[in-house]
């Protein structure tokens, strides 16, 4: 297993694949994961081999996309979806109601079926964010780009599906009326699953206060507030950090095979990355191996499973100046959600809890 960058960081309940697949991990291995005592994160190991492969290509495709010029990237914004689908960057208000405008984001809606898209677009004309079509950049401009974060997703969703029948066999056991295979279920069929390609920019003096000695528990959550995701199950690679003050290589005679972006063995300020904040209020460092994927629980599955798995604050904490180079932060994350029309409580479907959650962060 591949511990880059995970110096002081504690490393998360870890399951195989293989044990997924044969149904094998125990109730108490997701109750030391996802209980109340719990980071709320568990992390998959012995991927497919093409995982590796996938996950440098496209977290290398987010630096390319980050840097297109402001009119190729004006033409990926979709504002009447509120910037999420396409390009998003300084429209979500996360802290204090301050623009986020450390990162950029590109949201597609990556399992979408003639019946079910329909059905949603039919029943919820007000939510154009989950409704609209994606907005894939020019072939030209970034080659391949739509096939490999399709098959990027396509493969979370699929480890993402176990990962939930696994939560399905703890929540028929400790959650009174679960229905049984729901969360399998709803990662399989629903069309709602949104993935968030995401670019932290490269620190400057004027767009970061942190402190690179002061305690993770004191420090601004610079880089990305602290928020909870308002899905079921998100699923997260481990980032990728870039020095971009190395020019990217050039993406001309490029089209069958877009060059990587080289990556750093580690990050060059070793406080920076994933904070999770536990149930009893502790920050904690979480280290994801390169080689693996993370799953963490969001909103709707603690409402789901009547709080036995609680969603998870985190927070990711920039790289301080001054720490060596331009370097830029990369990562993916696919979040599991139920169709809008699903009941998540007695009183609300998924659409209406989708609405709170962005009208408080849009």
């Amino acid at each position: 297993m591949t511990h880059q960058d995970l110096t002081d960081a504690r490393i998360p309940v870890t399951v195989s694949l293989e044990e997924l697949q044969n149904g094998t991990v125990s109730l108490s291995t997701l109750e030391e994961a996802f209980g109340p005592n719990s980071l709320g994160l568990i992390l998959v190991s012995g991927l497919p081999e093409k995982y590796s492969t996938l996950r440098h290509r496209l977290l290398s495709l987010s630096s390319f996309l980050a840097n297109l010029p402001e009119e190729e990237l004006r033409k990926l914004e979709c504002p009447e979806a509120k910037w999420l689908v396409g390009w998003s960057c300084g429209k979500e208000t996360l802290k204090d109601g301050q623009y986020d405008t450390l990162k950029g984001s590109y949201y597609a809606n990556p399992v979408q079926s003639f019946i079910g898209t329909r059905k949603a677009q039919q029943m919820y004309l007000d939510l154009p964010e989950y409704n609209s079509s994606n907005v894939w950049p020019d072939r030209d401009v970034l080659p391949n780009f739509r096939e490999v974060f399709l098959e990027m997703c396509s493969l979370i969703i699929n480890v993402a599906a176990m990962v939930a029948k696994a939560c399905d066999r703890y929540a028929l056991e400790n959650v009174l009326g679960y229905k049984p295979g729901y969360l399998e279920s709803m990662v399989k069929e629903s069309v709602s699953t949104k993935a968030r390609l995401l670019h932290y920019f490269p620190p400057t003096e004027n767009n970061t206060s942190v402190d690179s000695a002061s305690e993770p528990a004191t420090v601004e959550d610079d880089w990305c507030a602290t928020h909870v995701d308002h899905g079921c199950l998100t699923g997260l690679t481990s980032a990728m950090f870039a020095d971009e003050s190395v020019p990217l290589p050039s993406m001309s005679n490029s089209l069958a095979s877009p060059p990587y972006v080289g990556e750093l063995d580690q990050s060059p300020d070793p406080k920076a990355g994933l904070y999770i904040r536990s149930r009893s209020g502790e920050v904690t460092r979480v280290g994801i191996p390169r080689d693996c994927l993370a799953f963490q629980t969001g909103e709707a599955l603690e409402v789901i499973t009547k709080g036995k798995f609680k969603a998870v604050p985190h927070f990711v904490r920039g790289i301080a100046p001054g720490c060596g180079g331009r370097v830029a932060r990369n990562t993916l994350a696919v979040f599991t959600q139920p169709n809008l029309w699903e009941m998540i409580d007695e009183n609300r479907d998924f659409a209406t809890f989708a609405k709170e959650i962005i009208e408080r962060n849009h």
